[in-house]
Parts: structure tokens; sequence; C-alpha cells
């Protein structure tokens, strides 16, 4: 099987040749072998991280995660928003700020993100200082999408093809976990409004949904091989009722068109996701669901959700990104991926992988060691079990 073929069947909840190995590296790795600092690819583009990040595919031998790293290219209905960026270089401590101020018939908006030579940015100042008073000129930031870039479009198409890797795109969905990026206090001010002012939120979330439902209608006449549902700390950020109150309507609904279309889809939350797995299995068409952190960073147990709900869904994780990936020998990462395998192999639909996003200093070895491991033992039998583990 090509690395496409072995991916998109284990997503399936099928059986591929082999487990197919994609750590997620999806960031840091791929931006430092480029040699850039990180702003010239996050501020000002000099290279588009999902073409970073194909570039370390080829140098580890991994099955590729693109959609981890593509965001769809949509092009949105003209607005009377003026988003300006001025930028400061600090050499003393290698940095770069970006100094955003956007104008709209409802208000100025500003906001500040600090990007270090390695590192990604991180936001210094958010956009909405105070919900009630800035949400309609923020609203007026997010307009509805008409229609998609081809060019942009066929060029990360046409890029993995030519790796014969699968073509993915990522794609968020609503709730505090999502709305905290843009809110100055992140969570404090969100849960108070949930109290206090629970409309805002649910016209949030109304407009989110019909953005949302918008861009998917155009995503799935693109046809990509999958779609990725990006939502990092989906009930770590927000409780179980919360996520079901704010993302699961949006999960449902997209995840639909998704099957009606034939496109298989994943969801990606780091943190506790545990819960999360059964209101996927219970609530949704998602097809798939990483990175499955185990604790301190989450709380999966994988031998135990595969066995609980493997059958519905597939799973991708889950080596610990600290300290197996970072701390560990290659021979620790090596038995750590044995055992995942061992434990989420069996009958298919496992891709071996890591807890969330390895750091910029996790040895090549250990990356290579994973690799390794699922060439080595990760292949399967007509019976659909890894014979060179011996599992039952």
């Amino acid at each position: 099987m090509t690395s496409r073929e072995r991916f998109l069947k284990a997503m399936r909840n099928e059986v591929p040749d082999r487990i197919p190995v994609a750590p997620d590296f999806s960031n840091y790795i791929p931006c430092k072998l480029t040699g850039l600092p990180f702003w010239d690819i996050y501020f000002f583009g000099q290279i588009p991280l999902w073409k970073a990040y194909l570039n370390a595919v080829k140098h580890f031998g991994i099955d590729a995660w693109v959609g981890s790293t593509a965001g769809t290219p949509f092009i949105y209905e003209e607005t009377k928003v003026d988003i300006r960026n001025t930028y400061e270089y600090n050499s003393s401590d290698q940095s770069m700020i970006q100094n955003g101020v956007i104008k709209t018939p409802a208000g100025t908006l500003t906001y500040r993100s600090l990007c270090f030579r390695s590192d990604p940015p991180s936001p210094i100042e958010k956009p909405i200082k105070d919900i009630s008073s800035d949400f309609a000129a923020f609203k007026m930031t997010q307009p509805m999408a008409v229609r998609i870039d081809d060019a942009k479009w066929n060029e990360m198409k046409t890029a993995c093809e030519k790796c014969d890797q699968a073509f993915g795109v990522h794609f968020g969905y609503p709730g505090f976990h999502m709305w905290f990026v843009h809110v100055e206090g992140g969570l404090l001010p969100l849960s108070y409004a949930e109290m206090d002012s629970p409309a805002l939120l649910e016209e949030w979330l109304e407009w989110d949904l019909a953005r949302g439902t918008r861009e998917m209608e155009l995503l799935v006449a693109k046809r990509p091989d999958y779609i990725l549902f990006g939502g990092s700390g989906t009930i770590t950020m927000a409780s179980p009722d919360l996520a079901r109150k704010y993302a699961i309507p949006a999960l449902k609904k997209w995840s639909a068109m998704a099957k009606a279309a034939g496109i298989p889809t994943m969801l990606h939350s780091c943190g506790k996701s545990r819960e999360l797995v059964n209101m996927l299995c219970d609530e949704t068409d998602v097809n798939c669901i990483n990175p499955l952190e185990i604790a301190p960073m989450g709380d999966v147990d994988l031998a135990e959700v595969k066995k609980a709900r493997g059958k519905q869904i597939a799973l991708m994780g889950n080596l610990h990104t600290t300290d197996v990936m970072l701390k560990g020998t290659s021979a620790q990462v090596r038995a750590a991926s044995i055992q995942a395998m061992r434990d989420a192999g069996t009958g298919g639909g496992f891709i071996l992988s890591t807890g969330d996003q390895c750091g910029p200093a996790t040895p090549e070895e250990n990356i290579f060691a994973m690799v390794e491991a699922a060439n080595e033992f990760g292949k399967y039998g007509k019976d659909g079990t890894l014979p060179l583990l011996k599992i039952n």
C-alpha cells in the first residue's frame, strides 16, 4: 500500500497492510528543519507550514498527517474591515512582535502576538477585551466564505499526490476551546458570560454554525481525502456539558455532511478526551480521534478505549511527548511504540502517533525509532492480527 492508502484505511477503521506511523510534529520540528526563524513562516509566509511539514515527512519516512498543517484556502465575502499589522524585532531575545489593528464599522480591535526565533507565535493581547461591547466588531472579522482558492488548493493537493500521501485539511469547531483564543482573559470571561449573558455565546455559536456549514459545503465539494476537525482542549478548556452544548452540534452536523459525501473525518483534541470519545461515538459520525493523551496531560488508557470503543471509532496516539519522545531513549520509544500497537493495533483502525506536539528538542533518533517499530512489528496478517507481536 502507499502511505495514502494505509492512512485512509486505518482512519476508516479498517485493516491496512501495516499500522501507519504519524507522530505529531506539525509545528516545531518542520519549522526547525527549514532553518528559518519561525516568524518567517508564521508571520511572513516564506514557506507554507504544510510544505515544511511534507519535507519533514520525507526526512523521517512517516505516513503524513498533513491535515494538521493545511488550512482550507477560503476566499471570503468583501467587508468594510481594515486589518493592519506592524512588526517589532527585539535582538536581545531574538523575538518578533506582531501588532494588529482591526478597524470595523462597529469599532476598533487590537491584538499582539509574540514569536521567538524557535517558537510559534503566542498571543500577548487578544482582540476581544469585553465580550458584550466587542463582539459586534469581532463578528465582522469572521465573514462568510464564497469559494475556495483553486490555485492554492491544487498546490497542496498535488504536493501530497506526488509523494503518495493522504491530502487532508483542518477545520475548527466552536466552543470555549476555540473562543478563548480571541478573548482577553481567556476562560474566565467566557465562564462569566455563560452565567451572566448566555445569549451572547448562543449568538456566537449560531454564527459559527452558519459560517462553518457554508465552509463545509464548499469543502466537501472539493473532495479532500479527509477532513480534520481541530479542537485542542475541547473538554480540558470546558466541561463535557459545555462541550456538548457548543461543540457537539457542529461536529454532529458537519461530520454527517462529510459522511454523506464519502469523506472520512478525524478529530484532534489534546488534553482530556476519554469522555469525548464517547460523545463522538454516540452523537456524531466522526471516524477517528487523536491524540488520546495519557496522564497527566490526558486521561486515556489506550487498551481500555480500544476495547470499549474500538469497533466504533479509529484511534490515533499516544506516546508521551515529554517522558518518552523528548526525554526517553530510542529503546524506550521502541518499547512504547510496541506497547501502543499491542494495546490498539489488533483489527486495524489504529495509527501509531504521539500525544500533542513533539517539542523542538525531540531527538531525531526517537522519531526514527517509532518508524522502525511500526515497519518491523506493525505488519498485519490476513486475520487482522499483528503476528510479530503475538497478540491474541
